[in-house]
């Protein structure tokens, strides 16, 4: 049973907010930018943490430095001031991602809707965005995304690795199933919003069955999804993550971490047993139904902004 309580945080301005959360603690920072990497596709992160509490998380990973507990969430609580500055300075209109490390639809987006500030920032400037989620909390701004969609360009990105709904709710366990994010998917079908699905990570002895597979990409084909991206139909694991995981695995699927071990030691990459068998499948309905499956047609799909809004006005001067 999940328990909710109050807590009182203090924002700027002197303003109080009294927050229901399903989560441990977050706090509130002032960011000094919002916007990372260079080129055309600039990403953002809003929040830092998350709450969803899936057990193979690489965001968990220490290499990304984390000062304070993951299900601690910090909130860059001035994300929304930090875009809009961030987007009047840019010379070129470009498509913006969200959601690479930190799930921009977590519990607290609820009621900070910081996402969604963020999303009207878009809007108003004219901007195309790339945003990936595992929750069904994102129909919640399905006007905005059409709007996007409609004046530049917009993408939703699903993540979907476990069809069966008790396996699920063990591997994402804070997170609405596959099942609903299929729901999600078609909704954005019909508001002709493109969709990319994340197939990843496959998790060894557990989800890597050609059953899974095949049920999965069959409901992104029926769902009219535009591509799906698979990196090899394995995971990895990092310091950090690695240790996660495997506490996850004792609680859940005892002996596994021993099998993990025995096969893998400490690698990076941890490709799966069938992953040949898998891949091949995957290649053949995603050929079949006319879905990009590759990480580069993706990212090429996802990063491209229309010709016919990248030119610059006298307003980008």
């Amino acid at each position: 049973m999940r328990h909710f309580y109050t807590i009182t945080v203090k924002r700027r301005f002197s303003e109080r907010y009294d927050v229901r959360r399903e989560a441990d603690s977050m706090h509130f920072v002032d960011a000094k930018g919002i916007l990372n990497g260079s080129g055309g596709y600039p990403g953002m992160n809003i929040y830092r943490g998350c709450t969803h509490g899936c057990i193979y998380c690489d965001s968990r990973s220490r290499c990304y430095q984390f000062t304070h507990p993951f299900e601690d969430i910090e909130v860059k609580q001035n994300a929304p001031e930090l875009l809009e500055k961030a987007l009047k300075s840019k010379r070129k209109k470009c498509m913006i991602g969200t959601g690479s490390m930190s799930d921009p639809y977590m519990h607290c987006e609820e009621e900070l809707q910081l996402t969604r500030k963020c999303l009207e920032v878009i809007l108003n400037n004219g901007f195309g965005v790339a945003i990936q989620t595992k929750s069904d909390r994102i129909l919640r701004d399905i006007d905005l995304l059409s709007d996007i969609g409609r004046s530049a360009k917009c993408v939703v990105q699903m993540t979907l690795t476990t069809y069966d709904d008790d396996l699920c709710s063990i591997l994402e366990p804070n997170v609405c199933n596959t099942k609903r994010r299929i729901e999600v998917l078609k909704e954005m079908r019909e508001r002709g919003i493109p969709t990319i699905v994340w197939l990843t990570p496959i998790l060894p002895f557990i989800n890597d069955t050609v059953e899974n597979i095949t049920a999965i990409l069959n409901e992104c084909a029926g769902a009219g999804v535009k591509g799906v991206i698979d990196f090899g139909m394995g995971m990895t694991l990092r310091e950090g993550d690695r240790e996660y995981y495997y506490a996850a695995l004792d609680r859940h699927f005892p002996g596994m971490k021993e099998r993990y071990i025995k096969r893998y030691g400490n690698a990076y990459e941890l490709p799966s047993p069938n992953a040949k068998e898998l891949k091949a499948i995957f290649r053949r309905i995603c050929k079949d139904n006319e879905m990009l499956c590759t990480p580069d047609d993706c990212f090429g799909f996802m990063h491209e902004f229309p010709e016919k809004y990248s030119q610059m006005s006298i307003f980008d001067l």
